[in-house]
């Protein structure tokens, strides 16, 4: 989508509005799916794809509206026990990275190959997501980890077996074919 100046675009709040609803509705049907006290991370395709056809802005906001559905959803409620503020800032920044990550990496890449691009921005989201949760675990919960799972490596592995790949491989799967067909429908 083009930039128009310093004003966001029709198409571009209406695009954003729908991808909005769609991070809220797709965070809570994936309540629904569960590994252990997690769930399986549904939002983070329609994050990317707004980051990458709106930018920066819109990829954060989609992430901190991820974010907050999280903390509203009751997703987080086993951590928030434990420590509110950690979890508030763990689960914000998490989101925030989610979708603001793919939109730089994009922006970089996307004058080599658009498709490729999309592709490694759609690998970005899931790692800026899983790694941002895993260093507010490390900076505010490993006492409450360890007493948890025993020690910090079986949650470790919980986290990567599962969540982490799933997540990866839907995001690699499905963002790059979705920009792809929203470029084609935009040339047509």
């Amino acid at each position: 989508m083009k930039k128009e100046n310093k004003r966001m675009s029709t198409e571009t709040m209406v695009l954003g509005a729908v991808l909005t609803a769609l991070v809220i509705v797709l965070q809570y049907l994936s309540m629904a799916i569960r590994f252990g006290t997690f769930s399986i991370t549904l939002s983070l395709t329609p994050i990317v794809i707004g980051a990458l056809t709106c930018g920066m802005s819109m990829g954060a906001w989609l992430g901190l509206v991820f974010g907050v559905t999280v903390l509203l959803t009751g997703d987080a409620a086993p951590f928030w026990a434990v420590s509110a503020g950690g979890t508030f800032i763990t689960v914000i920044a998490k989101g925030i990275a989610a979708g603001f990550f793919p939109a730089l990496v994009f922006k970089f890449l996307k004058k080599f190959n658009q498709t490729a691009a999309s592709a490694v921005a759609a690998i970005i989201s899931p790692i800026a997501n899983t790694g941002v949760f895993l260093l507010g675990c490390v900076i505010f919960f490993i006492p409450t980890l360890i007493e948890w799972y025993g020690n910090v490596t079986a949650f470790l592995v919980t986290i990567f077996s599962f969540n982490f790949v799933i997540e990866l491989v839907l995001n690699i799967v499905l963002t790059p074919v979705i920009i792809r067909l929203m470029n084609m429908k935009v040339k047509n």
